[in-house]
């Protein structure tokens, strides 16, 4: 931000006007003077009437909030301007508001009848600023007023808005609870949203709102599962951590029927020998009950979530691939978790944060799958330039893979990390040694000699380390180690670690007969340095007193009284409580008690050896991935993992109603089989699929459609909207060379039916390629028909003779047209001349490029002969005003009847379009003979969007699915201006609604007649007069909303130009640009 003038650099001089004073003396005022003014020039440029400088302000105001500076006290000026009719001002204003709405509440009150009439502002983004900052104002007097924009919000065009009415939910909800009857409803309406934008923030007001209400998830699970690859990232780990909890509620348990005779690799890891003995009995009682159980067969459902969220494990966002990682190991049958390792291991070149929550969840997991990770042992060797809690979790890791295989190869790096500088892993080491030796017993001596060579290492901390971890293995084996207690009873002396002192000390006490010589000399020594020892030591010094006393009372009586007086007058009263303690229970005195008499048994009682186990061990009852799991504590909010269910739920309940008009084609697709579209490695479930989850895996490839559509104007969707142009221009490409490849081996022999019908059929669905990309995905079943339907079913029967008398070279029919149209003929014809009369033409130099867009508006297929069983239809835009709507786009649909027999009642369907858009159908045409030929003409409401409008043609026997796409350029009408009106208007359309791109033209495109023949067949507008020879202007509005799309093309000799579009609408106007640069270069 750059300085402002009220800072003047000038401190001492007099300000001017509008700038605070400073005073000549430092102390007395300056910056530091409590009566300095802060932000007065930000306020006078608020408080102006120009646009400019307010817009400049809040800019200023928004770049300071992004530092972390504190705006709050312009919050009076900047509410004023809330009202604000620049709509840019008005965008930065709400993002004030949502950030210092909560802390100025009183204030943000009053300006609330100005956030209701945002609330119907035409601009989406206005409309889900308002409703975010209605939902930052945390006052319970307007809970009634947020209720009822989150309402109307969940119900609106916009899929934007909609995702912000969810993200308001939760706010609503911890602001008054009592509204969850209210927001359930809306909950449910949102869930049933067909639109991935809105997928993932539903679900997340689901678990924060009515986590519980688990029916609501019924109806929609299916498609939440067919839209999870496009739904954005957070919103993927929020639905699969959702999904997880509903399948352990829905699914039975696949690893139910796993045979409980086979070994059990885990088993021996932290068992005993008893354990095993006891196994023995068990086992048996478990073969008896196997073969009363069901065998387990798993419900498509359960499939189709497995194999939905298997291509996440590729996703380039952690938080993903351990979301679907934990999934697979909650869910996933035994066989097939073993997918998610090589995920996981991709995630441990991640920052040092990912590697320490992904070695987390893997620690836990190689517990109880050990094998899955094993292959990829070598991935969790230690690095240098590791963090030492990573190393230490790579450790854990390793210890858990260990097994007699791979156990020397751990060990030899197990011995390198010993000679590491940092202290606090070579200790986790020498432990992790212990670990190993306790769990392989093969390797139990070798560990053991390895660390009592490790006590002649000069780091104290090494020695101390192994000292606990030999005091552990000792107890496992005690009389066969006699030399190595005696070794440690020398270290004594050396030692100065407290807890490796007390291990020696409780070591020589509890195996004082293996050493009767050594012990009580020990305590000697120990007695003169009591006083100075640490607490641990001094209560293991008692213990120690005590033992020898009751095993060798003759040497060490007078000792222990010695040092029993010595404990008696410690500071530490836990030491004198042992000391009293102990001297009544070893000491018999005249009022000795009962217990005297036992305290042989108290003090030398055999007690078992420690189980050296991982700290992970219990901690998979936690949600793997989960915030409870990391800190092994339940975390506020956590919900549990529910148990598997002992009989499986009714799965009819996810069963959706088919509307009636896709059931025709759906049952026809079901009866014939045919290879699946996608390779079996993605297909893996096959059979196991029932027919009411066939569509919903079938529509994967088209899943992507609904992450844009009804995105309207949004600024933040233009690109995505770009992305999709140019994957649809590279789809008709694609298609062109495939349809190439065909004709070059057009002599090769081909099967009739099946392989003729394919071929067409994918080249007239090429045809409408870029129309895929855009579409609003509605129901599962629903999604699938456009293309699917065309893919996946050969002709019929009934159209048999037909495809047989089609030859080959018909392929040349499916060519599909290019994103531009076709140039234009240089003869008007007659035709021509007709559309054109209805037109008033002001400036009679226009009508040679006024011609020529209806000329250009090439003919394009909308259902090729094959596919409709002899029907063909064309489709056109005539650029003529709509008799029925002047606000839809009228479309000539060209009917020809290539068949044998007559088609009949040809009418359209019900159509089932996205939000916003409407057909004006074609009166029905009644009998179309056999070769006969002709046209209707149709209306569409495009609500100023490229999404495709949907429909089907009926014939009195069949339904065939079409899709009509308008370029951009056919979304408006031509507007005839002076070059003033023009200049006027692109002075209120600037900043983000103007859209510049340089570019070159290429010497055909030079002369006048052709860059306005080229612009004005690309886009339906009008010429604007202009003064200036190498610049032209055109102007046009669109049709639904009436905006104006002004295009001005600055042209220079050297071929160098420069094209800008004005208009509100900035999705239209990128697009506009990027058709029109590619007309006026190709």
């Amino acid at each position: 931000m750059s300085a402002a003038p009220a800072y003047s650099e000038d401190k001492g001089g007099s300000a001017g006007p509008g700038e605070p004073e400073y005073g000549h003396d430092p102390a007395s005022g300056g910056i530091f003077s409590s009566d300095y003014k802060r932000h007065d020039d930000l306020k006078e440029m608020l408080d102006t009437n120009k646009d400019s400088l307010k817009l400049e302000a809040m800019k200023r105001i928004v770049a300071m909030i992004a530092r972390g500076k504190n705006a709050s006290d312009l919050f009076p000026a900047v509410v004023k301007n809330v009202a604000c009719k620049n709509i840019e001002v008005k965008k930065l204003v709400y993002v004030y508001l949502v950030r210092y709405a909560e802390e100025q509440q009183d204030l943000a009150l009053l300006s609330i009848s100005t956030f209701q009439r945002g609330l119907k502002d035409p601009n989406q983004l206005i409309r889900a600023s308002a409703l975010r900052v209605l939902s930052s104002i945390r006052v319970p007097i307007i809970v009634p007023i947020m209720m009822l924009a989150i309402k109307e919000a969940a119900s609106d065009m916009s899929p934007y808005v909609r995702k912000t009415a969810a993200h308001a939910i939760p706010k609503l909800y911890s602001l008054d609870s009592d509204q969850k009857d209210q927001l359930i409803e809306v909950i449910e309406k949102l869930l049933a949203d067909k639109t991935t934008l809105v997928a993932g923030s539903v679900v997340m007001a689901f678990e924060e709102v009515c986590p519980e209400r688990i029916d609501l998830i019924h109806k929609n699970y299916r498609k939440l599962c067919n839209l999870l690859i496009d739904v954005e990232e957070w919103g993927q780990v929020v639905i699969i951590s959702m999904l997880t909890r509903y399948a352990r509620t829905q699914f039975l348990s696949p690893t139910q029927n796993e045979s409980l005779l086979e070994e059990n690799p885990e088993k021996a890891f932290y068992g005993s020998e008893e354990d095993e003995a006891k196994g023995a009995g068990s086992e048996e009682a478990a073969a008896a009950t196997l073969p009363a159980r069901k065998p387990y067969v798993m419900d498509p459902d359960h499939r189709l979530l497995l194999r939905n969220t298997k291509p996440l494990l590729q996703s380039r966002s952690a938080a993903v691939v351990m979301a679907v990682a934990q999934l697979y190991f909650h869910l996933a049958p035994k066989a097939e978790v073993g997918v998610i390792a090589k995920a996981l291991v991709r995630l441990l070149r991640s920052h040092s944060e990912v590697q320490y929550v992904v070695l987390q969840n893997v620690a836990t997991m190689s517990i109880k799958r050990r094998g899955m990770f094993e292959p990829y042992l070598k991935s969790f060797y230690i690095r240098s330039t590791d963090p030492t809690q990573i190393k230490i979790l790579k450790l854990e890791v390793l210890t858990n893979l260990a097994n007699e295989t791979n156990i020397p190869t751990v060990l030899r790096e197990f011995q390198t990390y010993i000679r590491s500088m940092d202290k606090d892993f070579v200790a986790a080491t020498i432990q992790a040694i212990g670990r190993c030796a306790t769990n392989i017993g093969r390797v139990r001596d070798t560990c053991l000699n390895g660390l009592v060579q490790l006590l002649s290492n000069r780091d104290e901390l090494v020695v101390a380390e192994s000292v606990v971890v030999i005091k552990k293995l000792l107890q496992m084996q005690p009389a066969q180690h006699g030399e190595i207690i005696k070794h440690l009873a020398k270290l004594t002396d050396n030692i100065q670690v407290p807890m490796a002192r007390a291990s020696i000390l409780w070591l020589i006490g509890e195996y004082c007969e293996h050493v009767p010589k050594i012990a009580p000399d020990v305590l000697r020594k120990m007695a003169k340095s009591f006083t100075a020892e640490e607490d641990i030591v001094k209560l293991q010094v008692i213990n120690l007193a005590a033992k020898l006393y009751l095993t060798n009372s003759k040497q060490t009586k007078l000792l222990t009284q010695y040092v029993l007086s010595l404990a008696k007058y410690d500071q530490n009263y836990d030491i004198r409580d042992r000391a009293r303690f102990t001297r009544q229970l070893i000491v018999p005195s005249e009022q000795g008690g009962a217990l005297s008499r036992h305290a042989k048994k108290l003090f030398l009682a055999p007690k078992p050896a420690p189980v050296l186990e991982s700290s992970f061990k219990d901690r998979d009852h936690f949600q793997l991935g989960s915030l409870s799991h990391l800190l092994n504590a339940k975390a506020t909010g956590y919900q549990e993992l529910p148990d598997w269910p002992e009989e499986a739920p009714d799965p009819s309940v996810r069963n959706v109603e088919v509307p009636e008009w896709t059931k025709c084609s759906s049952r026809e697709k079901r009866k014939e089989t045919e290879k699946p579209f996608y390779s079996d490695s993605e297909g893996e479930s096959g059979p196991t699929e029932s027919a009411d989850s066939e569509p919903e895996s079938e529509s994967e490839s088209e899943s992507k459609s609904s992450s844009e559509s009804g995105s309207g104007e949004s600024s933040s969707e233009s690109d995505n909207e770009d992305e999709d142009e140019e994957k649809g221009g590279s789809e008709s490409e694609q298609s062109e060379e495939e349809g190439e490849k065909k004709k070059k081996t057009k002599k090769k022999k081909v099967p009739e039916g099946h392989r003729e019908g394919s071929s067409s059929e994918e080249g007239s669905e090429s045809s409408s390629g870029s129309s895929d990309s855009e579409v609003t995905s509605e129901s599962e079943e629903e999604q699938v028909e456009p293309v699917s339907w065309r893919k996946k079913t050969p002709p019929s029967s009934k159209s048999a003779p037909v495809a047989k008398e089609i030859s080959l070279l018909d392929l040349e029919d499916f060519t599909p047209p290019s994103v531009q149209p076709v140039s234009p003929p240089m003869v008007v014809s007659t035709s021509l001349a007709a559309d054109l009369e209805g037109l008033t033409l002001t400036d009679t130099s226009l009508v040679p490029s006024l011609l020529s867009p209806v000329s250009s508006a090439g003919r394009q297929e909308l259902l090729h002969r094959v596919a409709g069983e002899g029907l063909a239809v064309d489709y056109a835009f005539s650029r003529q005003p709509f008799s029925g709507d002047p606000h839809m786009v009228s479309v000539h649909i060209y009917f020809s009847n290539n068949s044998e027999t007559p088609i009949k009642g040809l009418h359209v369907g019900t159509p089932k379009l996205p939000a916003g858009i409407s057909i004006q159908e074609f009166p029905e045409i009644e009998t179309l003979a056999p070769g006969e030929s002709t046209t209707a003409v149709m209306g569409i409401n495009f609500c100023d969007s490229t999404q495709a409008a949907n429909f089907q043609l009926c014939t009195q026997t069949r339904q065939f699915y079409v899709s009509i796409q308008p370029p951009v350029g056919e979304l408006m009408a031509p507007v005839f201006m002076s070059e003033n009106e023009f200049k006027k208007e692109q002075g209120k359309l600037t900043g983000m609604n103007e859209i510049s791109e340089k570019l070159t033209l290429p010497d055909p495109c030079r002369s006048d007649h052709i860059v306005v023949q080229k612009v004005i067949t690309t886009a339906n507008l009008g010429r604007v007069p202009c003064g200036t020879s190498d610049e032209y202007r055109f102007a046009g509005r669109t049709l639904t909303s009436g905006s104006l799309v002004l295009l001005t093309l600055d042209a220079r000799g050297t071929g160098a130009a420069q094209l800008t579009v004005n208009s509100e609408k900035m999705v239209i106007g990128t697009m506009l640009v990027k058709d029109v640069i590619q007309a006026l270069t190709q």
